[in-house]
């Protein structure tokens, strides 16, 4: 068993919103407090500690306390499981997946299936080939196929259409949802649509009854219409689920899919220059703060990892980085699905900035920084020597690749 703490980043969430129903649960046991008449009081029963024998000792040294202080326990929340045994009627919802994992996007559309599905109806959702997620029970899966095979690899949207219609056969949907985005969800959407013959419902955000909103006039307006079976929604569409726990049961089709005459032939993804990705579309940043002290090991890092490169306010300020690639409320809104801050404290209006991101990875001399609070991932440590064993790594791990390869 690992002694290392794990902190649970859902935990923190709950302690954080006073309106979640285990937001009580969560919060910790105050210890002392002072009394309307100016004198301290103690609370006996939570400031001491478990001897040996297993009697309760009261602490009064402030040492037990300290020890917790330095080493906060991580607390694992169940969230009650909400179970279809049979459903009336399935919402089906085909995630991008990008990178074989839910993305933000993803997650607000299965929480806009789980709220059309209500208590008596079940989220299906549709993942093709092999990916990496293990929190579809959190996210609002209540039954999950998975399509695997080499056929629907890459970009194969005639193969993945046909194994859409052999699921639509099947289940017979009310609904069917994906996301409206660049990743794939839109066209896949809207090829789908012509499939079917239906005319579907597109950049929608909110859903009312049979009406939905959708966004118009390059995103200037909005327009109300009737909820169509095919419906691709916007990001941010619903909240996304948090408070239930889903069975994400594994169904199969019993009959194959059968393969589609291939008329388009799949060349693999193009290079692209990481300094030429904006900001806002980047999905690997790699940003340099105050505690960067060697900047040209920085930039060397950076193109190690193909990452695109990002710069706090005072890094720009100090003329280290150009004023396009600040991150923060008062530069650029980025929603990089990796985020690492090397050097970065974590001023406001930076954690505004990077509110969307995925992953954060934090690399900081000071572990009690607000960036190293936000981190999903934090590397304490001078910041020269952590990137330099991380281009070491990342060339032995390439390097390992390629004698495979060969």
């Amino acid at each position: 068993m690992s002694d290392i703490i794990r902190r649970d980043p859902h935990a923190e969430w709950i302690a954080r919103n006073r309106l979640h129903p285990l937001h009580a649960a969560m919060q910790p046991t105050q210890a002392s407090w002072m009394g309307p008449n100016g004198v301290m009081r103690k609370n006996v029963h939570g400031a001491g500690f478990v001897g040996p024998n297993g009697i309760k000792r009261i602490d009064r040294s402030g040492a037990q306390q300290g020890g917790m202080a330095k080493r906060p326990v991580s607390v694992e929340v169940q969230l009650p499981l909400h179970r279809v045994t049979e459903p009336s009627s399935y919402i089906a919802v085909v995630p991008d997946m990008v990178g074989g994992r839910l993305s933000s996007h993803d997650r607000d559309v299965l929480g806009l299936a789980h709220k059309m599905a209500g208590g008596e109806g079940a989220v299906l959702a549709v993942v093709f080939g092999e990916h990496k997620e293990s929190a579809f029970d959190i996210a609002g899966v209540d039954r999950l196929l998975v399509m695997q095979g080499n056929e629907f690899a890459g970009y194969s949207p005639e193969q993945r259409i046909q194994g859409l219609r052999a699921v639509d056969n099947q289940f017979a949907p009310r609904h069917w949802l994906l996301p409206d985005s660049r990743n794939g969800g839109g066209e896949l959407g809207r090829r789908f649509a012509a499939s079917l013959g239906e005319r579907p419902s597109t950049r929608v955000w909110q859903v009312s009854g049979d009406t939905c909103i959708g966004l118009a006039g390059a995103g200037a307006e909005d327009l109300s219409r009737p909820l169509s079976r095919l419906i691709l929604a916007a990001a941010e569409c619903a909240e996304p689920v948090s408070e239930t726990r889903h069975e994400a049961l594994p169904v199969e089709l019993p009959t194959t899919v059968p393969r589609s005459l291939t008329r388009i032939e799949d060349l693999g993804a193009v290079a692209v220059d990481p300094a030429l990705i904006p900001m806002s579309e980047a999905e690997f940043i790699f940003s340099g703060g105050n505690g960067v002290k060697d900047w040209s090991l920085f930039h060397r890092t950076a193109v190690a990892l193909g990452a695109t490169e990002g710069a706090s306010r005072v890094a720009v300020d100090d003329g280290f980085m150009t004023r396009d690639r600040q991150v923060g409320a008062s530069g650029t809104w980025v929603t990089a699905r990796v985020y690492v801050a090397v050097g970065i404290s974590g001023a406001i209006q930076h954690l505004q900035g990077i509110g969307t991101c995925d992953k954060v990875v934090a690399v900081n001399l000071d572990p009690t920084c607000d960036m190293i609070k936000r981190a999903d991932l934090s590397v304490i440590g001078e910041s020269s020597a952590i990137l330099e064993a991380l281009i070491e790594a990342v060339e032995h791990y390439r390097n390992g690749a390629k004698r495979d390869a060969a």
